[in-house]
């Protein structure tokens, strides 16, 4: 759906990071993923959709690299005492409380130091954006983050903004990013 190119945001902003355990949920078809594992990273993909990691696992095959692809609900699932050194979310919409019990095992599963790296549509953007859900209960905020992520060291955290392309012409995206360290 989204091809196989990598989120710009997540190539953006992990493009040089030492290799580390990486844990994608909500991963789809697994693009960032498999970008991720060929810039050397021992990734975990997670994804609700069977489909989705039937796709992702058939695209890591052709691209010759290993990454561990799962079925999960992310509202259930809790890391089986696995470790990562850093967590990406990309446009995970989900309700309220379902948010909060991800954002809670992401905090669980992050190894002291460990980086959260979350990619999202804002809440803004309903009123000043283009695109993305209509829905504001999936729609995300800094103070929802902040909560979410207390007692975590945040790097960045604010709106960002992403270039859509429209029938006639560009139009403007309002997304939220969250780079956030747990403390050691």
């Amino acid at each position: 759906m989204f091809g196989v190119e990598p989120n710009h945001f997540v190539s953006e902003f992990l493009v040089d990071l030492e290799p580390q355990r990486v844990l994608d949920l909500g991963c789809g078809q697994g693009r960032n993923a498999l970008w991720l594992a060929l810039q050397g990273h021992e990734v975990t993909g997670l994804d609700l959709s069977a489909v989705a990691i039937e796709q992702a696992k058939t695209l890591a095959k052709e691209a010759g690299v290993a990454v561990r692809f799962a079925v999960a609900d992310l509202t259930l699932w809790r890391g089986d005492d696995e470790s990562f050194d850093l967590v990406v979310l990309s446009y995970l919409q989900v309700a309220p409380e379902h948010r909060r019990a991800i954002h809670r095992t992401v905090c669980d599963v992050l190894a002291p130091g460990g980086t959260v790296f979350l990619i999202a549509h804002h809440a803004d953007n309903l009123t000043r954006g283009v695109g993305g859900p209509q829905r504001p209960e999936v729609l995300f905020s800094e103070d929802q983050l902040e909560e979410d992520f207390s007692g975590f060291d945040i790097l960045r955290l604010g709106p960002i903004e992403r270039l859509v392309e429209l029938d006639e012409e560009p139009a403007t995206a309002i997304d939220i990013i969250l780079i956030a360290r747990k403390p050691v």
